[in-house]
């Protein structure tokens, strides 16, 4: 036979390895000078700058001849790398984009390397019963006193969201009520609350005022009395760790408005949940437990690679809804003779093995050891919020809950603010966020290094005051 092309060695099998192995030594070296390049946590120069240079580097992306492997590897990824905002720099601080951790990047690897679909069991031996194992152990980390948890894996809070709604739409209910689920929501939910809403048919969600941030019982309570018995069913929906400012819905109480008023009751605990592993900060989720399902992310304060998200349930009755049957993936027979059925463990069919990383990091690490991150992520954004509530030409929010600090020049106006934190975007020196309150914009540092120092955080407050107008 012919000598195939160069670059379409397989990555798996036994040859595999050898085959990615000096690609490896490729994808790390492009990885290191792309981040010298930039020397920075995002590329200077703003959008068409960066546009130009990628196109400048990578096109023609179809050439009729490859220009090689080695070649197209180290030129992408060099390019990519000089050109990401990279969330490991301590002043890359706008979003719930966390650094990964080297070790579940690498189990990434070889997930990407071995491609299991976890649609059927035989296509994942291993990984089918791994998932099983990982989500269960983390659903317990959420109902304790459940005798069996379960979790599904998704691509992360919004995924888990929409399947909350959509267990909740689908739930036993009393024969007689026809009109569709209701959801009530604060301000301060996801907007993936109201997409799910949309996606799924449903009435838009009823929006409570949240002008300190999170859910009042007081107001809950009158919404759900207003609701309960004059239309369809109900779902309560709390946050704990908002996008804005880190914030928790008081949860106990919100329970027991759902429990009063016989609606679900769901807590999108995309951002807080890892406040689970800490035994320092664990007693902020007090009352999680009691939720039908809890929205998890570990590609937020978990330190996994993109995606890595879950929904908890406390018992595998709630997941009735989801299954499915088609017959070349879970043929009756197949699932009679003992092969697991893996369809009803995702709305999605095809889909990768990304247990694979959150499992080495959990076994690697423990709980301990990924609660020991969390505390000094934690104590990061409080020592932050010293040094802006110390500092005489800056304004403190509000003490942080989670690893979000809301701050702002004192004196500078929203058109002030929005252009401070778009000069630090366009010359590569800072990434913050921005947050609309009740009390006007402020510039959001979402911390999630748990290795940034007291002084990278001096030097961030330094680069902001420098771009403020006098």
């Amino acid at each position: 036979m012919p000598v195939a092309p160069a670059g379409t060695a397989l990555a798996g099998g036994t040859d595999g390895p050898r085959a990615l192995r000096p690609l490896l030594d490729i994808v790390l070296d492009a990885l290191t000078t792309g981040a010298q390049d930039r020397s920075g946590p995002l590329p200077p120069g703003g959008p068409d700058a960066v546009a130009r240079t990628v196109r400048d580097a990578c096109l023609p992306l179809l050439p009729e001849q490859g220009a090689g492997p080695h070649a197209a590897l180290r030129t992408l990824v060099h390019t990519l790398a000089a050109g990401a905002a990279d969330p490991a720099d301590p002043h890359c601080a706008a979003h719930l984009h966390c650094p990964p951790l080297a070790l579940a990047t690498a189990a990434d690897l070889a997930a990407g390397a071995l491609n299991p679909s976890m649609d059927s069991w035989d296509q994942a031996p291993a990984a089918s019963e791994l998932e099983v194992l990982t989500a269960r152990a983390l659903a317990g980390l959420v109902y304790p006193a459940a005798t069996a948890p379960d979790a599904l894996v998704t691509t992360g809070g919004t995924e888990s969201n929409q399947l909350a709604v959509l267990l909740a739409r689908e739930a036993p209910r009393p024969p007689h009520p026809t009109d569709p689920l209701r959801i009530v929501c604060g301000a301060n939910a996801h907007h993936s609350i109201h997409r799910a809403a949309w996606l799924l048919g449903l009435p838009e969600p009823v929006t409570l005022p949240t002008p300190d941030g999170t859910l009042d019982p007081a107001t809950v309570h009158t919404c759900l009395a207003e609701l309960n018995g004059r239309t369809g069913p109900l779902l309560l929906t709390a946050t704990a760790g908002t996008t804005d400012a880190g914030t928790i819905d008081p949860l106990p109480a919100l329970a027991d408005l759902a429990d009063q008023h016989g609606a679900r009751f769901h807590v999108d605990a995309s951002y807080g949940g890892p406040l689970l592993f800490s035994d320092t900060h664990r007693s902020a989720l007090t009352g999680l437990t009691r939720a039908h399902t809890v929205t998890l992310d570990l590609h937020k304060l978990g330190w996994q690679p993109v995606a890595a998200g879950l929904l908890a349930v406390p018992a595998p009755a709630t997941l009735t809804p989801l299954a499915h049957q088609a017959d070349y993936l879970n043929a009756d027979d197949d699932t009679e003779a003992g092969l697991p059925d893996l369809l009803g463990r995702s709305l999605r069919t095809t889909r990768r093995p990304d247990i694979l990383k959150i499992a080495v990091t959990l076994k690697a690490l423990g709980r301990q050891g990924l609660g020991d991150l969390v505390d000094r992520t934690l104590a990061a954004a409080r020592t932050f919020a010293d040094l802006v509530d110390a500092h005489p030409r800056y304004e403190l929010h509000s003490q942080p809950t989670l690893t979000t600090v809301l701050f702002r020049p004192i004196g500078a106006d929203d058109t002030a603010l929005a252009a401070i934190r778009r000069s630090l975007l366009i010359e590569g020196h800072a990434v913050l966020g921005r947050a609309t309150t009740p009390t006007g914009l402020w510039l959001k540092a979402t911390l999630l290094n748990p290795h940034t120092q007291p002084g990278d955080l001096t030097h961030l407050l330094k680069l902001v005051e420098g771009h403020t107008p006098r």
